[in-house]
């Protein structure tokens, strides 16, 4: 019999998606202790009286700081705190989750992934689609020839302007660095080892460009080096609706055959006469359903958890997830000088 000794665990951050990840690891039989640093004081007491909490703190330093502690979820908001955390949490040598993006220049992605690599622990990113079953069942289908070879792929993601809003207004990245890095690693992930060549980007705005610089909807146009075109379409404008409710839909067109996937979470329909049409299950990272979850988040906790104890492989390699961040660094530069640029990127401006 394998014995495989429990870890201890802490999450920096536990509001929408750290809540995900504290109650997958407080869950887990794989995880001994959960250590949380909160800096909302009620949030913080709430999490701690609902899951099994060693230790709850506001200082995400002393986690790092704790020997006890060798693995590190970091979801924590602003996106630019995610690099200082990350770098302190690798270089004390412990295995390290962090949500998308990997960091906010290509320099500190690579800084991060060397250290990584010196200490020899686990490194990855919340790229949380490819834990989605109909996502999978693409790469799947593609790995196996059902369609031919891929000619041209379509991502059309749209979000409620209620959640672009939340997400828009912490940080100043693009809908692509935002919204449709998902979209942008799901696909890099079902063509590889296709890589990407060239971008085109375009942006419009006429409902948040009135009061800040973020635009409603950006446009990628990728070509893959065996000439497969990517086309991934992202927004933040959809009216006011379902709390975090995400359209998106899916077409992969090859030589022998297509895939179309409706992930517009339309299947389920919540009809009052208070608030209308609604679909309540159609939250992308997941919102709690009783005992389980209506999205991708909590199967993708488990998964990092697994591959530490066991020492497997990571579904995300940080390396996949610097090539991501390379194409929509190069896509936000297309928009600003309205042309193609060339991939990879091959500097740090």
């Amino acid at each position: 019999m394998i014995m495989i000794e429990q870890i201890n665990v802490g999450v920096i951050g536990t509001g929408w998606c750290g809540g995900i990840r504290a109650k997958a690891c407080s869950d887990n039989p794989l995880v001994d202790k959960l250590f949380i640093a909160e800096i909302n004081d009620a949030r913080r007491t709430e999490v701690e009286g609902l899951y099994d909490v060693e230790e709850a703190v506001s200082d995400w330093q002393s986690l790092i700081l704790n020997p006890e502690i060798d693995t590190i979820i970091i979801s924590a908001t602003p996106e630019s705190t995610h690099y200082p955390m990350a770098l302190a949490a690798l270089q004390a040598g412990k295995h390290v989750f962090m949500e998308k993006p990997i960091a906010t220049t290509l320099e500190q992605a690579d800084e991060l992934i060397q250290i990584a690599i010196d200490k020899g622990v686990k490194f990855t990113i919340g790229y949380s689609q490819r834990f989605n079953p109909k996502y999978a069942y693409v790469q799947k289908a593609l790995n196996e020839g059902l369609i031919g070879e891929p000619v041209t792929c379509l991502v059309s993601r749209h979000i409620t302007r209620e959640l672009g809003t939340k997400i828009s207004g912490r940080s100043a990245l693009s809908p692509a660095a935002m919204e449709a890095t998902h979209d942008l690693d799901f696909l890099l992930w079902c063509l590889r080892p296709r890589r990407p060549v060239k971008v085109y980007s375009q942006t419009s705005g006429k409902l948040f460009s009135k009061n800040s610089n973020t635009p409603d909807h950006q446009w990628i146009l990728v070509t893959m080096d065996d000439g497969t075109t990517i086309t991934v379409g992202a927004g933040w404008i959809l009216p006011l609706g379902y709390p975090n409710y995400a359209h998106t839909w899916i077409e992969v067109i090859g030589t022998d055959g297509a895939l179309i996937i409706d992930d517009s979470h339309k299947d389920v329909h919540l009809t009052t006469t208070k608030n209308g049409i609604q679909y309540p299950m159609s939250s992308m990272p997941g919102e709690p359903v009783n005992h389980t979850y209506a999205g991708p988040m909590y199967e993708e906790t488990v998964h990092f958890l697994d591959a530490v104890c066991r020492n497997k492989p990571v579904l995300v390699k940080p390396e996949e997830a610097k090539e991501v961040m390379d194409l929509y660094t190069a896509a936000d530069l297309s928009v600003e000088r309205g042309e193609p640029v060339l991939l990879p990127l091959n500097s740090y401006n």
